[in-house]
Protein backbone atom coordinates (compact mmCIF):
# COMPACT_ATOMS: atom_id res chain seq x y z
CA UNK A 1 0.00 0.00 0.00
CA UNK A 2 1.35 3.41 -1.20
CA UNK A 3 1.67 6.28 1.20
CA UNK A 4 -0.06 9.62 0.18
CA UNK A 5 1.81 12.92 0.83
CA UNK A 6 -0.25 15.95 2.03
CA UNK A 7 0.39 19.53 3.18
CA UNK A 8 -1.63 21.09 5.98
CA UNK A 9 -1.82 24.86 6.27
CA UNK A 10 -1.00 26.27 9.57
CA UNK A 11 -3.44 28.81 11.13
CA UNK A 12 -1.00 31.71 10.80
CA UNK A 13 -0.54 31.08 7.09
CA UNK A 14 -4.31 31.12 6.44
CA UNK A 15 -4.67 34.51 8.12
CA UNK A 16 -1.78 36.04 6.15
CA UNK A 17 -3.14 34.83 2.81
CA UNK A 18 -6.63 36.16 3.54
CA UNK A 19 -5.20 39.62 4.41
CA UNK A 20 -3.18 39.72 1.17
CA UNK A 21 -6.31 38.93 -0.90
CA UNK A 22 -8.30 41.68 0.78
CA UNK A 23 -5.48 44.22 0.15
CA UNK A 24 -5.30 43.27 -3.55
CA UNK A 25 -9.06 43.71 -4.00
CA UNK A 26 -8.93 47.19 -2.34
CA UNK A 27 -6.16 48.42 -4.66
CA UNK A 28 -8.07 47.23 -7.74
CA UNK A 29 -11.22 49.08 -6.58
CA UNK A 30 -9.27 52.33 -6.04
CA UNK A 31 -7.74 52.07 -9.54
CA UNK A 32 -11.19 51.55 -11.09
CA UNK A 33 -12.59 54.59 -9.25
CA UNK A 34 -9.64 56.72 -10.39
CA UNK A 35 -10.15 55.72 -14.06
CA UNK A 36 -13.88 56.46 -13.81
CA UNK A 37 -13.14 59.91 -12.40
CA UNK A 38 -10.75 60.67 -15.27
CA UNK A 39 -13.32 59.54 -17.86
CA UNK A 40 -16.06 61.58 -16.19
CA UNK A 41 -13.83 64.68 -16.12
CA UNK A 42 -13.01 64.30 -19.84
CA UNK A 43 -16.66 63.87 -20.77
CA UNK A 44 -17.69 66.95 -18.81
CA UNK A 45 -15.86 69.38 -21.24
CA UNK A 46 -18.39 71.28 -23.32
CA UNK A 47 -17.92 72.36 -26.92
CA UNK A 48 -18.86 75.60 -28.62
CA UNK A 49 -21.26 75.62 -31.59
CA UNK A 50 -18.24 75.83 -33.87
CA UNK A 51 -17.00 72.42 -32.72
CA UNK A 52 -14.11 73.84 -30.61
CA UNK A 53 -13.70 73.43 -26.85
CA UNK A 54 -15.09 76.40 -24.96
CA UNK A 55 -15.33 77.67 -21.41
CA UNK A 56 -17.98 76.19 -19.13
CA UNK A 57 -20.91 78.40 -18.20
CA UNK A 58 -19.96 78.40 -14.55
CA UNK A 59 -16.43 79.75 -15.11
CA UNK A 60 -15.45 83.41 -14.70
CA UNK A 61 -16.42 86.05 -17.31
CA UNK A 62 -14.61 85.84 -20.63
CA UNK A 63 -13.05 89.11 -21.88
CA UNK A 64 -14.34 89.87 -25.39
CA UNK A 65 -14.71 92.69 -27.88
CA UNK A 66 -18.17 93.49 -29.17
CA UNK A 67 -20.02 95.65 -31.67
CA UNK A 68 -23.56 96.77 -32.36
CA UNK A 69 -25.87 95.55 -35.10
CA UNK A 70 -26.98 98.60 -37.07
CA UNK A 71 -29.49 99.47 -39.75
CA UNK A 72 -28.28 101.40 -42.77
CA UNK A 73 -28.46 101.68 -46.55
CA UNK A 74 -26.04 99.26 -48.22
CA UNK A 75 -25.07 99.45 -51.92
CA UNK A 76 -25.40 96.23 -53.89
CA UNK A 77 -22.24 95.95 -55.97
CA UNK A 78 -20.51 93.82 -58.59
CA UNK A 79 -16.79 93.33 -57.96
CA UNK A 80 -14.29 92.89 -60.78
CA UNK A 81 -10.61 93.34 -61.65
CA UNK A 82 -10.06 96.37 -63.91
CA UNK A 83 -7.27 97.84 -65.97
CA UNK A 84 -6.60 101.59 -66.17
CA UNK A 85 -6.44 102.98 -69.71
CA UNK A 86 -5.65 106.49 -70.98
CA UNK A 87 -8.62 108.53 -72.13
CA UNK A 88 -6.72 109.37 -75.33
CA UNK A 89 -3.42 107.97 -76.61
CA UNK A 90 -1.45 109.69 -79.39
CA UNK A 91 1.70 108.51 -81.15
CA UNK A 92 3.55 111.65 -82.32
CA UNK A 93 5.20 111.37 -85.78
CA UNK A 94 6.83 113.85 -88.12
CA UNK A 95 5.02 114.70 -91.37
CA UNK A 96 8.27 115.55 -93.16
CA UNK A 97 11.66 113.88 -93.42
CA UNK A 98 14.55 115.78 -91.87
CA UNK A 99 17.00 116.09 -89.05
CA UNK A 100 15.62 116.43 -85.51
CA UNK A 101 17.09 119.75 -84.45
CA UNK A 102 15.57 120.39 -80.99
CA UNK A 103 13.51 118.67 -78.27
CA UNK A 104 11.48 121.15 -76.20
CA UNK A 105 10.23 119.02 -73.26
CA UNK A 106 11.41 116.69 -70.52
CA UNK A 107 10.43 113.03 -70.59
CA UNK A 108 7.42 112.27 -68.38
CA UNK A 109 6.24 115.85 -67.92
CA UNK A 110 2.72 117.09 -68.60
CA UNK A 111 2.11 119.11 -71.74
CA UNK A 112 -0.81 121.21 -72.96
CA UNK A 113 -2.46 121.20 -76.33
CA UNK A 114 -0.36 123.12 -78.93
CA UNK A 115 2.79 123.12 -76.76
CA UNK A 116 5.95 122.92 -78.92
CA UNK A 117 7.53 119.46 -78.66
CA UNK A 118 10.07 119.10 -81.51
CA UNK A 119 11.77 121.19 -84.17
CA UNK A 120 12.86 119.60 -87.44
CA UNK A 121 15.65 121.44 -89.31
CA UNK A 122 13.60 124.06 -91.21
CA UNK A 123 16.23 125.13 -93.80
CA UNK A 124 15.41 122.59 -96.54
CA UNK A 125 11.71 123.36 -96.28
CA UNK A 126 12.32 127.10 -96.25
CA UNK A 127 14.50 126.83 -99.37
CA UNK A 128 11.82 124.84 -101.18
CA UNK A 129 9.28 127.54 -100.31
CA UNK A 130 11.48 130.29 -101.72
CA UNK A 131 12.03 128.25 -104.90
CA UNK A 132 8.28 127.83 -105.36
CA UNK A 133 7.72 131.57 -104.93
CA UNK A 134 10.35 132.32 -107.58
CA UNK A 135 8.73 129.90 -110.03
CA UNK A 136 5.39 131.58 -109.46
CA UNK A 137 6.82 135.01 -110.26
CA UNK A 138 8.34 133.74 -113.50
CA UNK A 139 5.18 131.98 -114.64
CA UNK A 140 2.95 134.93 -113.72
CA UNK A 141 5.06 137.16 -116.02
CA UNK A 142 4.73 134.66 -118.87
CA UNK A 143 1.01 134.42 -118.23
CA UNK A 144 0.65 138.18 -118.42
CA UNK A 145 2.54 138.25 -121.73
CA UNK A 146 0.33 135.48 -123.10
CA UNK A 147 -2.78 137.41 -122.08
CA UNK A 148 -1.61 140.52 -123.96
CA UNK A 149 -0.74 138.41 -127.00
CA UNK A 150 -4.16 136.77 -126.97
CA UNK A 151 -5.95 140.13 -126.86
CA UNK A 152 -3.94 141.40 -129.90
CA UNK A 153 -4.63 138.24 -131.92
CA UNK A 154 -8.28 138.38 -130.96
CA UNK A 155 -8.61 141.93 -132.38
CA UNK A 156 -6.93 140.89 -135.63
CA UNK A 157 -9.14 137.81 -135.86
CA UNK A 158 -12.31 139.89 -135.40
CA UNK A 159 -11.11 142.21 -138.14
CA UNK A 160 -10.45 139.19 -140.40
CA UNK A 161 -6.79 140.07 -140.54
CA UNK A 162 -5.50 137.10 -138.50
CA UNK A 163 -6.26 133.51 -139.23
CA UNK A 164 -8.25 131.13 -137.04
CA UNK A 165 -5.11 129.07 -136.46
CA UNK A 166 -3.26 132.05 -134.93
CA UNK A 167 -6.26 132.75 -132.67
CA UNK A 168 -6.41 129.15 -131.39
CA UNK A 169 -2.68 129.03 -130.67
CA UNK A 170 -2.80 132.27 -128.68
CA UNK A 171 -5.76 131.05 -126.63
CA UNK A 172 -4.11 127.66 -125.89
CA UNK A 173 -0.89 129.34 -124.79
CA UNK A 174 -2.87 131.63 -122.44
CA UNK A 175 -4.77 128.72 -120.87
CA UNK A 176 -1.57 126.68 -120.40
CA UNK A 177 0.18 129.49 -118.59
CA UNK A 178 -2.91 130.07 -116.45
CA UNK A 179 -2.70 126.42 -115.31
CA UNK A 180 1.02 126.79 -114.65
CA UNK A 181 0.39 129.74 -112.35
CA UNK A 182 -2.28 127.79 -110.45
CA UNK A 183 0.13 124.86 -110.04
CA UNK A 184 2.86 127.17 -108.77
CA UNK A 185 0.50 128.54 -106.12
CA UNK A 186 -0.33 125.01 -104.98
CA UNK A 187 3.39 124.22 -104.72
CA UNK A 188 3.85 127.31 -102.56
CA UNK A 189 0.99 126.23 -100.27
CA UNK A 190 2.55 122.78 -99.88
CA UNK A 191 6.00 124.24 -99.22
CA UNK A 192 4.55 126.57 -96.61
CA UNK A 193 2.90 123.58 -94.90
CA UNK A 194 6.24 121.77 -94.85
CA UNK A 195 7.78 124.77 -93.13
CA UNK A 196 5.00 124.60 -90.51
CA UNK A 197 5.58 120.86 -90.11
CA UNK A 198 9.14 121.54 -88.97
CA UNK A 199 7.56 122.57 -85.64
CA UNK A 200 5.72 119.64 -84.01
CA UNK A 201 3.12 120.61 -81.38
CA UNK A 202 1.18 118.52 -78.87
CA UNK A 203 -2.27 117.57 -80.23
CA UNK A 204 -3.77 116.98 -76.74
CA UNK A 205 -3.37 117.71 -73.05
CA UNK A 206 -1.51 114.79 -71.51
CA UNK A 207 1.65 113.30 -70.09
CA UNK A 208 4.66 112.48 -72.23
CA UNK A 209 6.35 109.09 -72.25
CA UNK A 210 9.81 107.98 -73.30
CA UNK A 211 11.63 110.03 -75.94
CA UNK A 212 12.07 107.55 -78.80
CA UNK A 213 14.22 109.68 -81.17
CA UNK A 214 16.90 112.03 -79.87
CA UNK A 215 18.31 115.27 -81.26
CA UNK A 216 20.55 114.91 -84.31
CA UNK A 217 18.83 111.82 -85.75
CA UNK A 218 17.20 111.83 -89.18
CA UNK A 219 13.45 111.41 -88.88
CA UNK A 220 11.62 109.60 -91.68
CA UNK A 221 8.18 111.01 -92.36
CA UNK A 222 5.25 108.95 -91.01
CA UNK A 223 7.42 105.97 -90.11
CA UNK A 224 9.31 107.01 -86.99
CA UNK A 225 7.35 107.47 -83.75
CA UNK A 226 8.96 110.27 -81.78
CA UNK A 227 6.85 110.17 -78.64
CA UNK A 228 3.63 108.80 -77.13
CA UNK A 229 1.31 111.05 -75.14
CA UNK A 230 -1.38 109.68 -72.80
CA UNK A 231 -4.29 111.76 -71.63
CA UNK A 232 -4.77 110.87 -67.95
CA UNK A 233 -7.38 113.46 -66.93
CA UNK A 234 -10.01 112.14 -67.35
CA UNK A 235 -9.09 108.47 -67.52
CA UNK A 236 -10.79 105.12 -68.26
CA UNK A 237 -10.95 101.94 -66.18
CA UNK A 238 -11.87 98.90 -68.26
CA UNK A 239 -13.32 95.79 -66.58
CA UNK A 240 -15.38 92.71 -67.45
CA UNK A 241 -18.46 91.32 -65.70
CA UNK A 242 -20.26 87.97 -66.22
CA UNK A 243 -22.92 88.08 -68.91
CA UNK A 244 -25.72 87.16 -66.48
CA UNK A 245 -25.46 90.66 -64.97
CA UNK A 246 -25.91 92.36 -68.36
CA UNK A 247 -29.77 92.63 -68.31
CA UNK A 248 -29.72 94.18 -64.81
CA UNK A 249 -26.92 96.59 -65.79
CA UNK A 250 -28.77 97.77 -68.90
CA UNK A 251 -32.01 98.17 -66.95
CA UNK A 252 -30.33 100.23 -64.23
CA UNK A 253 -28.49 102.42 -66.77
CA UNK A 254 -31.78 103.52 -68.35
CA UNK A 255 -32.34 105.75 -65.34
CA UNK A 256 -28.80 107.13 -65.30
CA UNK A 257 -25.12 106.10 -65.29
CA UNK A 258 -24.01 103.52 -62.76
CA UNK A 259 -21.37 104.49 -60.23
CA UNK A 260 -18.07 102.64 -59.95
CA UNK A 261 -15.33 102.88 -57.34
CA UNK A 262 -11.78 101.59 -57.61
CA UNK A 263 -9.17 100.66 -55.02
CA UNK A 264 -5.74 99.09 -54.81
CA UNK A 265 -3.33 98.06 -52.08
CA UNK A 266 -1.26 101.25 -51.77
CA UNK A 267 -4.09 103.74 -52.33
CA UNK A 268 -3.84 106.90 -50.24
CA UNK A 269 -7.09 108.62 -49.33
CA UNK A 270 -10.62 107.89 -50.48
CA UNK A 271 -11.37 105.49 -53.33
CA UNK A 272 -11.76 107.30 -56.69
CA UNK A 273 -15.33 107.35 -57.93
CA UNK A 274 -16.55 107.51 -61.53
CA UNK A 275 -19.44 106.61 -63.83
CA UNK A 276 -19.88 103.68 -66.20
CA UNK A 277 -19.74 105.24 -69.68
CA UNK A 278 -19.41 102.28 -72.07
CA UNK A 279 -20.82 98.77 -72.57
CA UNK A 280 -19.28 96.68 -75.33
CA UNK A 281 -21.58 95.71 -78.20
CA UNK A 282 -20.97 91.97 -77.79
CA UNK A 283 -20.23 89.29 -75.19
CA UNK A 284 -16.81 87.65 -75.34
CA UNK A 285 -17.49 84.07 -76.48
CA UNK A 286 -14.31 82.69 -74.89
CA UNK A 287 -14.94 84.05 -71.37
CA UNK A 288 -18.69 84.71 -71.24
CA UNK A 289 -18.10 88.26 -70.04
CA UNK A 290 -18.95 91.72 -71.34
CA UNK A 291 -16.48 94.60 -71.31
CA UNK A 292 -17.37 97.88 -69.57
CA UNK A 293 -15.57 101.18 -69.09
CA UNK A 294 -15.93 103.73 -66.34
CA UNK A 295 -14.71 107.33 -66.64
CA UNK A 296 -12.87 108.97 -63.72
CA UNK A 297 -11.87 112.64 -63.35
CA UNK A 298 -8.49 111.58 -61.88
CA UNK A 299 -7.74 115.13 -60.77
CA UNK A 300 -5.11 113.90 -58.27
CA UNK A 301 -3.51 111.37 -60.69
CA UNK A 302 -4.43 108.50 -58.35
CA UNK A 303 -4.96 106.26 -61.38
CA UNK A 304 -2.20 105.48 -63.87
CA UNK A 305 -2.42 103.86 -67.32
CA UNK A 306 -1.72 100.13 -67.24
CA UNK A 307 -2.49 99.79 -63.53
CA UNK A 308 -4.63 96.89 -62.24
CA UNK A 309 -7.33 97.86 -59.73
CA UNK A 310 -10.30 96.40 -57.86
CA UNK A 311 -13.57 97.77 -59.29
CA UNK A 312 -16.85 97.91 -57.34
CA UNK A 313 -19.80 98.82 -59.57
CA UNK A 314 -22.96 99.78 -57.65
CA UNK A 315 -26.20 98.43 -59.13
CA UNK A 316 -28.56 99.86 -56.53
CA UNK A 317 -28.77 100.69 -52.83
CA UNK A 318 -30.56 98.41 -50.37
CA UNK A 319 -32.41 100.48 -47.80
CA UNK A 320 -32.56 99.72 -44.06
CA UNK A 321 -30.40 96.61 -44.12
CA UNK A 322 -29.23 95.12 -40.80
CA UNK A 323 -25.43 94.90 -40.67
CA UNK A 324 -22.93 93.58 -38.13
CA UNK A 325 -19.14 93.79 -38.05
CA UNK A 326 -17.80 91.05 -40.32
CA UNK A 327 -15.58 89.45 -37.58
CA UNK A 328 -18.77 88.65 -35.63
CA UNK A 329 -19.80 86.04 -38.23
CA UNK A 330 -18.60 82.58 -37.17
CA UNK A 331 -18.82 79.35 -39.20
CA UNK A 332 -20.44 76.37 -37.48
CA UNK A 333 -21.44 72.80 -38.24
CA UNK A 334 -25.01 73.90 -38.96
CA UNK A 335 -24.15 77.17 -40.71
CA UNK A 336 -23.09 80.67 -39.75
CA UNK A 337 -23.86 82.04 -36.29
CA UNK A 338 -23.04 84.97 -34.01
CA UNK A 339 -22.70 85.28 -30.24
CA UNK A 340 -25.27 87.82 -29.05
CA UNK A 341 -24.60 89.47 -25.68
CA UNK A 342 -27.80 89.54 -23.60
CA UNK A 343 -28.73 91.99 -20.85
CA UNK A 344 -27.36 89.72 -18.10
CA UNK A 345 -23.93 89.72 -19.80
CA UNK A 346 -24.26 86.13 -20.98
CA UNK A 347 -24.03 85.09 -24.62
CA UNK A 348 -26.44 83.30 -26.90
CA UNK A 349 -25.35 81.50 -30.08
CA UNK A 350 -27.73 82.81 -32.72
CA UNK A 351 -27.85 81.23 -36.23
CA UNK A 352 -27.87 83.87 -38.97
CA UNK A 353 -28.34 84.14 -42.72
CA UNK A 354 -25.68 86.45 -44.13
CA UNK A 355 -25.75 88.59 -47.27
CA UNK A 356 -23.23 90.85 -48.96
CA UNK A 357 -20.14 92.17 -47.16
CA UNK A 358 -18.67 95.65 -47.64
CA UNK A 359 -16.15 97.84 -45.80
CA UNK A 360 -15.82 95.50 -42.81
CA UNK A 361 -19.57 95.01 -42.38
CA UNK A 362 -21.83 92.11 -43.41
CA UNK A 363 -25.54 92.22 -44.09
CA UNK A 364 -27.57 89.85 -41.89
CA UNK A 365 -30.77 88.74 -43.57
CA UNK A 366 -32.17 87.13 -40.41
CA UNK A 367 -31.13 86.25 -36.87
CA UNK A 368 -30.08 89.63 -35.46
CA UNK A 369 -32.05 92.81 -34.77
CA UNK A 370 -30.72 96.40 -34.94
CA UNK A 371 -29.18 97.52 -31.64
CA UNK A 372 -28.21 94.06 -30.40
CA UNK A 373 -24.62 93.55 -29.23
CA UNK A 374 -22.57 90.86 -30.96
CA UNK A 375 -19.13 89.51 -30.05
CA UNK A 376 -16.46 90.46 -32.60
CA UNK A 377 -13.38 88.90 -30.95
CA UNK A 378 -12.82 86.28 -28.29
CA UNK A 379 -15.37 83.73 -29.58
CA UNK A 380 -12.87 80.86 -29.25
CA UNK A 381 -13.52 80.46 -25.50
CA UNK A 382 -17.27 81.00 -25.55
CA UNK A 383 -20.17 78.56 -25.23
CA UNK A 384 -23.90 79.40 -25.06
CA UNK A 385 -24.68 80.81 -21.63
CA UNK A 386 -21.11 81.87 -20.87
CA UNK A 387 -20.70 85.14 -19.00
CA UNK A 388 -18.63 87.79 -20.77
CA UNK A 389 -16.85 90.97 -19.87
CA UNK A 390 -17.03 93.38 -22.82
CA UNK A 391 -13.89 95.49 -23.02
CA UNK A 392 -13.15 98.58 -25.13
CA UNK A 393 -11.27 97.64 -28.29
CA UNK A 394 -8.41 100.02 -27.50
CA UNK A 395 -7.66 98.60 -24.03
CA UNK A 396 -7.86 94.83 -24.46
CA UNK A 397 -6.87 92.24 -26.99
CA UNK A 398 -8.73 89.04 -26.01
CA UNK A 399 -6.15 86.75 -27.60
CA UNK A 400 -3.45 88.20 -25.36
CA UNK A 401 -5.74 87.88 -22.32
CA UNK A 402 -6.39 84.22 -23.16
CA UNK A 403 -2.67 83.54 -23.33
CA UNK A 404 -2.17 85.18 -19.92
CA UNK A 405 -4.92 83.08 -18.31
CA UNK A 406 -3.53 79.87 -19.81
CA UNK A 407 -0.09 80.76 -18.40
CA UNK A 408 -1.62 81.17 -14.91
Amino acid sequence: MKAHSSVRAEPGCRLACAGWLRHDRLQRSLAALTAAAVVFSGCSRKESPGGKPGRAAGAGPVPVLAGKAAQKNIPVQILAIGNVQPFTKVAVRSQITGQLAKVHFQEGEEVKRNDLLFTIDPRPSQTALEQAKANLSRDEAQFENARIEFERVNKLFVANISSRDDYDKAQANLNALRGTVLADRAVITNAALNVEFTSIHSPIDGRTGNLLVHEGNIVKAEDDVLLQINQVRPIFVSFAVPEQFLPEIKRRMRSGPLQAQVSYASLDGASPSGNVSFIDNSVDLTTGTVQLKATFDNADNALWPGQFVQVAMTLFERANAVVVPTPAIQPGQNGDFVFVVKADQTVEARPVVVGVARDGETVVESGVKPGETVVTDGQLRLVPGARVDVKPSDTLKPKEAEREEEAQ
